[in-house]
């Protein structure tokens, strides 16, 4: 590939560019502007194509000359366009094959720019140091784990308490408590109501609104005896 760059750039033995060759991107900006020259080329070679095709129509059978020469000159630039798209096919494969090579030259460099970085971060770390801090960890941990145990113990600070004397007298006052509740539920003794007078209703109209007033005021004495007890 080097020769053939030295060749696309003229770079050969003792030139010019003998000493360093080209840069990845330079090759790649070179071969995008061959690319775009071919593609304007192949666009104008289209043009003409269709002039020829156009002018071997107008003629036709009344100048049989002119038809001939206008179609042998689409013929030629045919063959170019070929020849073109066979030179951007190949234009395509190298560009795209330099561009890998230059992704890989990057990954490769920032890849061993990293390895650098991590071996510089080890170089003060000692395996054997490592394994002696996470054991002094270990221990640690497990230190913290037993104070947080004992912590948490209830401490009863030299009281104790015999648990089934104080489920009995806990049962004693359960008991006393339900008792009180099934008291207050029974109510107090029922009070006798006084007795309503039996008044005989009268039958005429005007007896009947004396009956009333005397109802009423009985009604109101049993209120009134019903208050004061």
């Amino acid at each position: 590939m080097s020769g053939l760059l030295g060749k696309l750039f003229g770079a050969g033995a003792g030139g010019k560019g003998a000493g360093k060759g080209p840069s990845p991107q330079e090759a790649i900006q070179r071969l995008r502007d061959t690319e775009e020259m071919l593609s304007k080329k192949q666009e104008f070679l289209e043009k003409k194509i269709e002039q020829e095709l156009a002018a071997a129509r107008k003629h036709g059978t009344k100048n049989k000359r002119a038809a001939l020469q206008a179609l042998k000159r689409k013929k030629r630039y045919e063959k170019q366009l070929a020849q073109i798209d066979g030179t951007l096919s190949t234009i395509e494969f190298q560009r795209e094959a330099l561009e890998n090579a230059n992704t890989n030259t990057e990954v490769l460099k920032n890849m061993g720019f990293a390895a650098k970085a991590m071996k510089a971060a080890h170089d003060n770390m000692d395996i054997d140091k490592v394994d002696e801090l996470m054991q002094d960890i270990a221990e640690q941990q497990e230190l913290a784990d037993e104070i947080s145990t004992a912590i948490s113990k209830p401490v009863g600070f030299g009281e104790e308490f015999d648990e089934d004397e104080l489920m009995a007298e806990l049962e004693e006052l359960e008991q006393e408590e339900l008792d009180k509740n099934l008291l207050e539920i029974s109510g107090p003794e029922t009070v006798p109501l006084p007795n309503v007078p039996s008044i005989s209703i009268p039958s005429k109209p005007g007896k009947l609104e004396v009956w009333k007033k005397e109802v009423s005021s009985s009604l109101l004495l049993v209120a009134a005896d019903a208050a004061g007890k």
